[in-house]
């Protein structure tokens, strides 16, 4: 069982339509707007802790407001609630997009809760958890002194998720998740006096922390760079992240907390809990961040890999085109480099197919591949103009193609004026098949048959 203990907030998208600008001052009119409501703060946290399959129990303060009744219903079925009794109001963030941006927000409810007691179910919940998530937002309920109590006598680890205006994690906190910007404001507090966003200020800033705090690690999550993870000693540890096409940065802080907290709780060691969730928030962001807060994780072929739905919907909904290509990549070369570089030139996201290892077999014979598909997607995935990998199991990728529907299919080689198998398929939905120019002198096989002499 994981618990996390915080403050929950309602969350609105109000997605619209712009297309002009009001008479009486240079702003957008917002029409069209369509109302998308979700749980933000601690109870997106637990809903993202509960989509790994662990069960979950959220501790926060809920009144009987409309807010808190909207919360319940978005919570029921997924998370189980123990609420401390509040008597203000519930927190409401009112988010203005226009398509992806947002373009304004609106916040009520106030910036604290007034609450009551810590329920003896609560606390002996955080007691029995095998790990433990605090998602502060800085409202009050982790500096009540019940709440605290029981966050120090937890057995499991504790994770805290800390908030500018929030309170210290008690000292028995096993690792604790500030980003750069927060990092950076505490640890000027502290004395810290380092300037810049470099990894020598960051680490410099997560060994004060650790300090001032006395907890146990401190992993400052630096957006599109990673996480840098810090013991207080020796050289730290930096996991980089996989670059993601789009998407909304939304909710990956508590995507990262979630998945760090799911981790320890199931055994792992506190680096390779903050390596899967560094992962973890690369993928909720990919997939569409917290706008698509209930779409479940989706299985993919490199462990950072983007969710491709989401990636195609976003590139086709911004009116962008989609371009694939495909092959076996086993031992990638120059060749393959300038294909791809090539076929990304043509659109807005390149999705590579490759062949899977039985495909491979078949095609090329019992000797190869050389390379596992997953080590072969995961090179593929390095590159800067490779926007998500597919492995697929046919001698084909007729099925793929069918399936992802690229507006582009684009070959490398000799096939100038020939008819590429993959057109036919392709021009079903308006499709193009292209070839495009490729280096003489590189293959794999003649690569393989050198390594031989």
């Amino acid at each position: 069982m994981i618990v996390v203990v915080g403050d929950a907030l309602l969350d609105v998208d109000l997605i619209g339509t712009a297309s002009r600008l009001t008479p009486d001052a240079p702003v957008p009119v917002v029409e069209d707007v369509e109302t998308r409501e979700r749980p933000g703060g601690a109870a997106l946290a637990a809903v993202l802790a509960a989509q790994s399959g662990a069960e979950v129990v959220l501790v926060t303060p809920l009144g009987d407001d409309a807010g808190a009744d909207r919360l319940r219903e978005l919570l029921a079925d997924r998370v189980r609630l123990i609420e401390i009794p509040a008597t203000s109001g519930t927190a409401v963030k009112q988010r203005i997009r226009v398509g992806d941006h947002s373009v304004a927000r609106l916040d009520s409810g106030g910036t604290s809760t007034t609450f009551g007691a810590l329920p003896a179910a609560a606390a002996q919940a955080i007691g029995d958890a095998a790990a433990v998530l605090v998602a502060d937002y800085g409202r009050g309920t982790t500096s009540a002194p019940d709440v605290r109590a029981a966050l120090s006598a937890a057995r499991g680890p504790v994770v805290w998720d800390p908030h500018p205006r929030g309170a210290d994690p008690v000292p028995s906190t096993r690792l604790v998740t500030p980003n750069g910007a927060e990092a950076a404001r505490v640890a000027a507090a502290t004395g810290c006096e380092v300037t810049g966003d470099g990894l020598a200020a960051v680490g410099a800033r997560a060994q004060a922390l650790i300090a001032h705090w006395g907890v146990g690690a401190v992993a400052v999550t630096i957006g599109a760079r990673g996480a840098l993870l810090s013991y207080g000693e020796g050289a730290p540890m930096v996991v980089p992240a996989t670059p993601v096409a789009g998407g909304d940065p939304c909710g990956a802080g508590d995507s990262f907390a979630a998945a760090v907290t799911v981790a320890l709780a199931g055994g792992a060691v506190t680096g390779e809990a903050v390596t899967s969730a560094v992962a973890a928030a690369g993928a909720f962001v990919g997939r569409g961040g917290a706008t698509a807060w209930d779409a479940a994780p989706a299985a993919t072929a490199g462990p950072a890999a983007p969710d491709v739905a989401a990636l195609l919907q976003r590139v086709r909904s911004a009116g962008g085109t989609v371009v694939a290509t495909g092959g076996c990549f086993d031992l990638l070369h120059a060749g393959h480099v300038a294909t791809l570089r090539a076929a990304r030139g043509l659109g807005d996201c390149l999705v590579v197919c490759i062949n899977s290892d039985d495909s491979v077999r078949r095609l090329k014979g019992p000797t190869r591949p050389l390379v596992t598909a997953a080590d072969r997607a995961r090179v593929l995935e390095a590159l800067e103009f490779v926007d998500a990998v597919v492995v697929f199991d046919e001698d084909t990728p007729t099925q793929v193609l069918e399936q992802l529907r690229p507006d582009v299919w684009a070959k490398g080689g000799d096939y100038a004026g020939a008819d590429l198998p993959e057109a036919a398929v392709l021009q079903t939905w308006g499709g193009q098949a292209v070839v495009l120019p490729y280096l003489d002198g590189h293959s794999t096989t003649a690569l393989v048959e050198r390594s031989r002499v």
